[in-house]
């Protein structure tokens, strides 16, 4: 697991569209019925709008934000935090503090690049 007080990131972690890093812990294969991934958030950043074709989980480890998910009005979130986003739900988190943003995204089944959709018009 990343250490929270890491402002830097892992060396394994790597750029997505949807303007944050991430860090596969478990995504493979031959393991179909979930996967693991950590992400990180900058200052400032919000995420793309996008829905997933799986259920997704954000577990908030350090640094604080503002959730959107579905028709739900954007709430706060902080370390130790749950975020439950049902499949084909919209969603987007922004940083909204001085640090990075860190959570896990626990995904069911497996997370695979197809199951991404985004929102947004490019």
């Amino acid at each position: 697991m990343t250490d929270p007080s890491d402002e830097s990131g892992t060396a394994d972690e790597f750029w997505t569209q949807e303007r944050c890093f991430i860090r596969e812990v478990v995504n493979k294969p031959e393991i179909q019925d979930f996967s693991l991934a950590e992400s990180r958030v900058e200052p400032g950043v919000t995420t793309q709008l996008h829905k997933l074709s799986v259920n997704e989980w954000y577990i908030i480890l350090a640094g604080k934000g503002q959730m959107e998910v579905g028709d739900r009005p954007a709430y706060a979130v902080t370390k130790g935090d749950v975020v439950a986003i049902p499949a084909e739900t919209s969603q987007r988190i922004h940083n909204n503090g001085d640090t990075n943003l860190l959570f896990q995204c626990v995904c069911l089944p497996r997370f695979t690049p197809d199951c991404y959709i985004s929102l947004e018009s490019d």
